[in-house]
């Protein structure tokens, strides 16, 4: 995949939301880096990873606008995967090699005007963030246009000499990179819980005193003198019984008031991954004064974590 002519100014792109070539939201476009050649957008950075907590580096080769959203020619993963570089700072040159690297990009061929100008050579290019940058090249545009001539030439010359002495500095070393785990929270559904009131039958049994009338015989004799008469023949009498029945008989009462809470319960969970990081070695070899090479050895990898 090679670089196309992208964008040529930044207005409108911080802000977006950025989508991969397949339509998958990637996140927020949050800056703008320009190129220091021609001013034109080259990289932005995009909010990544958990809560969007990470600012990943997105070329803006073969990317597209529509409306508020920025359609960019990469895959979702490959931004997720890209070598994690400040987002406040310059893109050094190294660090723009691992983007270029890391995406499939070739790098376009970095060149400055010198005094006559002629090919300075050595100028990388080094995006400065969002507008601060765009001012300040069109200062120099202005100051080099107003001096014409001498002033423009001593510009030219400082730039392209200053270029050239940093990357023959970067010649000699290389960046060594290590993964870092950034661990979060997010809340997520596990689950519901349900009120249900339902209808059940039991039997239910109680005591209840009720009472009834018995017959007995109560002989009681007559004392002469009482006054009774005294008839023979038959008669018959009778007397009416009485006895209380169970009664049953139902009724509704609340008894209970039942709800849902929910209670919040933390615990420490440990969380295990594996990071990749990058060793350095060198070889000795053979000095200049034929002496002995050392032969490949690992050197300081710096802090440990």
């Amino acid at each position: 995949m090679t670089q196309g002519e992208g964008f040529t100014n930044s207005d409108g792109l911080a802000g977006m939301t950025a989508y991969d070539r397949t339509g998958e939201k990637i996140g927020s476009v949050e800056q703008v880096y320009l190129d220091d050649r021609n001013g034109r957008p080259e990289w932005v950075t995009v909010k990544t990873g958990l809560f969007g907590m990470k600012q990943s580096f997105v070329p803006l080769a073969g990317a597209r606008r529509q409306d508020d959203q920025l359609h960019v020619a990469t895959t979702k993963e490959a931004v997720k995967d890209a070598p994690r570089i400040d987002a406040d700072q310059h893109i050094e040159p190294g660090e723009e090699h691992e983007l270029y690297a890391h995406y499939g990009l070739t790098r376009p061929e970095a060149t400055a005007r010198g005094v006559a100008g002629g090919a300075a050579g050595g100028a990388p290019m080094a995006g400065k963030r969002g507008r601060e940058g765009m001012r300040e090249r069109e200062g120099m545009a202005g100051m080099a246009g107003a001096g014409a001539g001498a002033g423009a030439g001593m510009v030219g010359a400082g730039a392209a000499s200053r270029s050239a002495g940093r990357d023959d500095g970067k010649a000699d070393e290389m960046i060594r990179s290590e993964e870092r785990l950034r661990v979060g929270t997010e809340e997520e559904v596990v689950g519901r819980a349900r009120l249900r009131k339902v209808v059940v039958t039991e039997n239910v049994k109680t005591s209840v005193p009720i009472s009834h009338e018995e017959v007995r015989v109560v002989r009681e004799p007559i004392r002469e003198g009482d006054g009774t008469r005294a008839t023979i023949g038959e008669a018959e009498t009778e007397v009416t019984l009485h006895a209380e029945k169970a009664v049953v008989r139902k009724e509704s009462v609340p008894v209970e008031r039942v709800r849902l809470e929910t209670e919040k319960v933390t615990e420490t969970q440990e969380i295990s991954d594996t990071v990749r990081k990058e060793q350095i070695e060198y070889d000795g070899g053979k000095g200049e004064r034929g002496a002995k090479g050392e032969g490949w050895r690992d050197r300081k990898q710096g802090p440990r974590h």
